[in-house]
């Protein structure tokens, strides 16, 4: 015969248990409630009308279960891939369009002026005195200078 003390820990792991369980259910339900899961929370219901799955309402269900990863993917498109890419095409343009007497900046954070400017690297130069003169890639220039 199991004694008191047993008895009343067992029925508290068990309040605990079932405390755990409902406060996981709370959270994780919004969640799949916005990623349009909510058919996850109620599995064991089955299929309104007794269907099977596979007809008008199998399509739509996958349909439902593919638009939040769709949705995401154009989030990502609009504001993540499509500035990155203005902005390389850009920077690829203003590299195409370098010129002798450009001031530039370096990804390095060397301001010059170019002097001499080939297929893939660019001279620059450098500091007050005229003889200090660096070579650089052409991709390493960062933008134009506009300030002095």
């Amino acid at each position: 015969m199991p004694n008191l003390t047993e008895e009343k820990t067992s029925h508290l792991q068990c309040r605990i248990s079932k405390h755990i369980v409902y406060s996981f259910k709370l959270l994780l339900f919004p969640i799949l409630l916005i990623a349009g899961e909510t058919d996850a929370v109620y599995a064991m219901a089955g299929q309104p009308g007794g269907a099977a799955g596979g007809g008008p309402q199998g399509t739509m269900a996958m349909l439902q279960s593919f638009l939040p990863l769709i949705l995401i993917f154009v989030i990502f498109y609009f504001l993540l891939i499509r500035p990155q890419s203005k902005k390389a095409k850009e920077h690829k343009q203003m590299l195409e369009n370098l010129k002798k007497g450009d001031k530039v900046m370096t990804n390095g954070g060397i301001y010059g002026v170019i002097e001499d400017i080939d297929t893939e690297t660019v001279t620059l130069k450098v500091g007050i005195k005229d003889d200090v003169k660096v070579k650089v890639n052409r991709g390493y220039i960062a933008g134009l200078r506009t300030k002095e």
